[in-house]
């Protein structure tokens, strides 16, 4: 077990805390407001509050082991006979990440054969990036470590390559009010799970024992907030600014 001082230990479980109310709150947030959107952008609504909701529920799991891992006894942190388990995040991930990018994919309002066909392409090479990266996450050496972390990189930037240039026609598609926020969406997803492979990087970089956990755990939760809670609230601000444009062209 990781030996953490008491002030490294806090900091992740308020981290862990706040990522738990972040994930609440967004989930409150879309599920409630759903009816603000048209039908054809609900579903999109729906799966960003359900990614969120998933999202809580394993927060919720990943604080719990962290508490059960570890005591306070006397002012002195001591690690307890259950291990931290970090594969809570990983089923997380493999079930949120390909919902990330089909909502994204479903509030773009393609055609159904695009629809179904990018779907299925990006949601598949995001499953197989997650399940690259667990056998790295889990293991204390550096080459079998650096490995899997390149291994799982190659799907990460196909996914890349297809956000940037195969849906760039997609984008300009969209009504002038929703374009910008489509490719703030598209930006925002690139940009925080390019954070994913740097903290996986971190005990690889000579940062070592608990400084090591605690980037890491830390770095993960802020990276969660951003792909899942504030993305979700990004697709629901898209699903109203369409909405608004449908209206509106259907009014002209």
């Amino acid at each position: 077990m990781t030996e953490l001082t008491i002030g490294q230990y806090q900091l992740v479980s308020n981290f862990f805390s706040l990522t738990i109310a972040a994930m609440g709150a967004a989930t409150a947030f879309l599920w409630i407001n759903r009816s603000q959107v048209a039908d054809q952008y609900k579903t999109a609504v729906t799966i960003s509050g359900l990614v969120t909701f998933i999202a809580l529920y394993h927060y919720w799991r990943i604080f719990a082991s962290w508490e059960e891992a570890y005591a306070i006894v006397d002012g002195t942190l001591i690690a307890t006979s259950k291990e931290f388990n970090p594969a809570y995040r990983y089923v997380d991930w493999l079930l949120t990440v390909p919902l990330l990018l089909i909502e994204l994919i479903l509030v773009m309002k393609l055609s159904a054969a695009e629809t179904a066909s990018k779907s299925l392409k990006l949601g598949a090479l995001a499953a197989i990036m997650i399940v690259l990266g667990y056998p790295g996450e889990v293991s204390d050496v550096s080459s079998t470590r650096w490995m899997w972390w390149s291994l799982s990189m190659i799907p990460f930037l196909v996914i890349v390559y297809e956000l940037f240039v195969g849906l760039k026609g997609a984008q300009d598609q969209q009504p002038e009010g929703a374009r910008s926020l489509v490719g703030k969406a598209r930006f925002l997803v690139v940009a925080s799970w390019a954070f994913y492979p740097i903290v996986f990087l971190f005990p690889m970089l000579g940062i070592e024992g608990g400084d090591a956990k605690t980037f890491v755990e830390v770095g993960y939760s802020i990276a969660d907030i951003v792909s899942k809670a504030v993305f979700g609230v990004l697709i629901f601000m898209i699903a109203v600014k369409k909405t608004q444009a449908d209206k509106g062209s259907i009014a002209a």
